[in-house]
């Protein structure tokens, strides 16, 4: 797989999901749309619809703090901007430029949340060893 490609497309389903939940929404689907609408018009009105519908589970979500539907929103949105490069490659300059317009300091790619469990074991892989680490 093109890792320009997935790096564009993980950057534009983290963008895209944080914006759904911030006052530049309707700037943020319409660009979107217009985009689906140029490089396969006939997916545009499905992709405005399901949009709509994401982003009532992004707000649904923030409100509860539910990080793991976010997290399935955003990798919905990355799989569909990738499937979308990937079938017309010429998309690529577009959607970088629609990305700088939207989100110019590329916050809203930034903003990646990792949550860790500490279980009070583990391993550790450090060189190729492979060590048994027990907290007490």
């Amino acid at each position: 797989m093109d890792p320009e490609v997935t790096s564009l497309a993980q950057s534009a389903g983290t963008t895209l999901v944080t914006l759904m939940a911030a006052d530049a929404w309707h700037r943020t689907r319409d660009g979107f749309v217009q985009l689906w609408r140029r490089v396969q018009p006939e997916r545009a009105e499905t992709v405005a619809a399901e949009l709509e519908v994401a982003r009532e589970d992004v707000l649904a979500a923030t409100a509860a703090d539910d990080q793991e539907t976010l997290d399935e929103l955003r990798a919905q949105w990355q799989g569909l901007v990738r499937r979308l490069l990937v079938a017309r490659p010429d998309a690529r300059d577009e959607l970088r430029r629609l990305l700088d317009e939207l989100d110019p300091g590329g916050s809203g790619a930034r903003q990646v949340t990792q949550h860790a469990t500490a279980s009070g074991q583990g391993r550790v892989y450090q060189a190729g060893r492979d060590q048994h680490i027990t907290e007490r």
